[in-house]
């Protein structure tokens, strides 16, 4: 008898965990060069179309501006905004070199820089094609590879009334296990959130929305973005269709059963051999989208806008970077700590938490170490204060509760406890000192086990990119606070469920962040993205 879903959900969070004080979930334990995934998928075969290049010089738009896509002038949807959506947003920002080694980075982060996700298009893009196509991104070259042809009314049915694209995002779950074995899923499921929020950043930066289409389930992306069955050591899942332009559909499309593009292109092959991690396609399996759905729920109140820091948005997307270590001295104005802390809220029609489904359910638990004007402690930003009375009562009954005076910013902030936090962020984030040395860390608190019986399991999917949404907010703005941030994915679940008092799946840590004074490896030479195409 197969395990029902939600228990296949909670089986693979609890065996994944990292445990103090020194048992980490399975992996190899060991880097296999010789099998490292090639990062770039290639549809070998395929017709290419190269997207024009636009240099990143700060003009153009705030980041400010751009989480509210009505404060910009909407761009016409064609080959060169299409180029400028992905430019921005999950293009190569880099090289580094050190000796004869040379990687690539990119806008949207990964954990371990191994970026599982792959992005596809779908639409009409005048200046590319004038009838409906599917296009797959490929990075390397940032160039579209045109897969197949849609038909005219299947697009035209997809698309309703609205005015943009469809963007498709898949991950390659291998890319991930490679290196970091069964706990990999989740941190695919993170990837794909720093995926969402920096492409709904760099749509508003052209004036336009992105919004899910969660009509469309599972199969359905799978059938729309010409993806096999799951099966084989590199399988492609599907994971969310998005519309992105001037104005987002009005109706909930669905794709057609019997739809079969005829597609060109073989994809590349991207290890010669692998290791089995059978527990990723037990919870893939597990928290599949197998019908289409629609939440509504009431909204927190609406925070008022924080202030302004100016910072080009072109410029910020494509110089944000991930910190390898925090100096240990460099701290944050409290003014641009506060600034951080709302852009994480959600507000009605601002990127990026527009693209994300229902209330918010991930929270922040705050280790504050050298913010300027806050005691140093334990901090907690409920991202739905109304949930304060839930939260509370699973936590230890002598915390403090004490509400933060934040001024007309108004955040639903409070202090836990005063303490120097810098110890227990470290060991509970697997003892990394980066967490300790920061100005801050955080730990994501996300509603586990009452998100997944109010939606069903493929919940835990979204509730590990509503976290990603947020770390890609805090690296934009520590990026614009003149400060580097990072994700952290190891963590000991439990050491931090143990500091809180929760002992159940109400609340669980699913995603740890740190920002502050990052240290820079002189040793290393920065490459321009593009170096290898010509001009």
């Amino acid at each position: 008898m197969s395990t029902p879903p939600l228990a296949a959900v909670l089986a693979y969070h609890e065996v994944t965990k990292h445990r103090l004080p020194n048992r980490y979930a399975n992996s190899r334990g060991f880097l296999d060069w010789d099998t490292q995934p090639n990062p770039f998928r290639r549809y070998e075969g395929c017709p290419l179309d190269r997207l024009t290049r636009v240099d990143d010089a700060p003009s153009g738009p705030t980041l400010d501006a751009v989480y509210d896509p009505s404060r910009v002038p909407a761009e016409s949807v064609n080959a060169s905004s299409v180029a400028r959506l992905l430019f921005d947003s999950m293009a190569l920002s880099a090289w580094k070199q050190l000796g004869d080694k040379r990687w690539s980075l990119r806008c949207n982060p990964s954990s371990g820089n191994l970026h599982p996700t792959e992005a596809y298009v779908i639409g009409t893009i005048p200046g590319l094609s004038d009838a409906p196509a599917l296009w797959h991104y490929a990075p390397l070259l940032h160039a579209l590879e045109r897969r197949a042809a849609l038909e005219p009314e299947l697009w035209d049915t997809l698309r309703g009334d609205a005015d943009g694209v469809m963007i498709g995002l898949s991950s390659i779950p291998w890319r991930e296990s490679w290196k970091y074995g069964e706990r990999a899923f989740r941190y695919c499921q993170h990837d794909v959130g720093h995926a969402i929020a920096a492409l709904a950043l760099s749509a508003g930066a052209l004036g336009w929305h992105l919004r899910a289409v969660p009509s469309i389930d599972d199969d359905g992306i799978a059938r729309l973005l010409g993806l096999p069955p799951p099966s084989g050591p590199e399988p492609e899942h599907p994971d969310l269709m998005l519309f992105v332009g001037p104005r987002p559909p009005s109706h909930a499309p669905v794709v057609p059963e019997s739809l079969a593009l005829e597609l060109v292109g073989t994809p590349n092959r991207l290890s010669e051999s692998h290791h089995p991690w059978p527990i990723i396609e037990t919870v893939a399996h597990a928290c599949a989208r197998r019908d289409g759905v629609a939440i509504n729920e009431p909204q927190p109140p609406v925070s008022p806008e924080p202030s302004p820091s100016g910072a080009s948005a072109h410029h910020v997307f494509r110089t944000r970077r991930s910190a390898v270590d925090m100096d240990g001295v460099t701290g944050l104005s409290r003014a641009a700590w506060l600034r951080m802390l709302a852009r994480t809220l959600p507000r009605p029609g601002h990127a990026p938490f527009a693209s994300l489904l229902g209330r918010p359910r991930v929270h922040l638990l705050l280790f504050v170490h050298r913010v300027e004007g806050v005691e140093p402690g334990l901090y907690l930003l409920l991202r739905d204060p109304s949930v304060r009375a839930t939260v509370a009562a699973t936590m230890h009954d002598d915390f403090e509760w004490a509400p933060i005076d934040t001024g007309p910013l108004a955040l639903p902030l409070w202090r836990l406890e005063l303490a120097d936090t810098r110890p227990v962020a470290a060991l509970v984030s697997c003892r990394q000192a980066i967490a300790a040395d920061g100005a801050f860390a955080v730990a994501m608190l996300a509603e586990l086990g009452p998100a997944l019986a109010d939606h069903g399991a493929w919940m835990y999917r979204h509730l590990h990119w509503e976290a990603g949404a947020i770390g890609q907010v805090l690296y934009l703005e520590a990026e614009a606070a003149g400060r580097r941030a990072t994700g952290i994915g190891c963590f000991f679940d439990d050491g931090v469920h143990e500091l809180i008092g929760a002992k159940d799946h109400s609340l669980h840590t699913i995603y740890h962040f740190t920002v502050g004074g990052g240290v820079e490896d002189t040793r290393i030479a920065i490459v321009d993205a593009y170096h290898h195409l010509a001009p």
